[in-house]
């Protein structure tokens, strides 16, 4: 059996670990490029609309989808489901994402599926993947594996892995 402070710990690990969630959606919609890219490895990768390595890399991408018309975005995750062991973990989430592309009114749905591990007392992301399930403008409504975006279908949910 597992003793308390085992038991403590883990719990404690698994909070900091959805505070990790919170804090990337807050900066990535605050557009606080610096505060995000600190919430992973020096060398994390986020595996989603590309597939980018590091933090300058990160960086200069996240901060160009302003350029590419996205005027506001809006990342809300739910069912979160974290697996600990020792030092990392595994985290599973839905997200569900209002924004505004080019002036339009859109509205995208995923899952992430996230690789962290604790670094000197702080967990941080390793890896941040997100498949899509949609994205498309509100007017066109949506549905499963409904994209107006290459790049969001480019990362689409595999039917095979529900």
């Amino acid at each position: 059996m597992i003793d308390i402070e085992q038991r403590l710990g883990r719990l404690e690990d698994i909070e900091q670990i959805r505070n990790l969630t919170a804090r990337y959606c807050r900066h990535l919609d605050d557009r606080n490029w610096d505060a995000l890219m600190e919430q992973f490895t020096p060398d994390g990768e986020f595996d989603g609309l590309s597939h980018l390595v590091g933090r300058t890399e990160m960086r200069a991408f996240f901060s160009s989808l302003v350029s590419q018309g996205f005027s506001a975005v809006w990342h809300f995750t739910d069912n979160v489901e974290i697996e600990v062991d020792g030092d990392s973990a595994v985290v599973r989430s839905y997200l569900w994402q209002p924004f505004v592309s080019d002036g339009v009114s859109s509205i995208a749905a995923g899952r992430y599926t996230d690789h962290v591990t604790k670094v000197d007392g702080t967990w941080l992301y390793r890896i941040k993947q997100v498949r899509f399930n949609f994205w498309v403008p509100l007017a066109d409504g949506w549905d499963e594996n409904v994209f107006s975006n290459e790049s969001a279908r480019s990362a689409a949910v595999d039917p095979s892995r529900k």
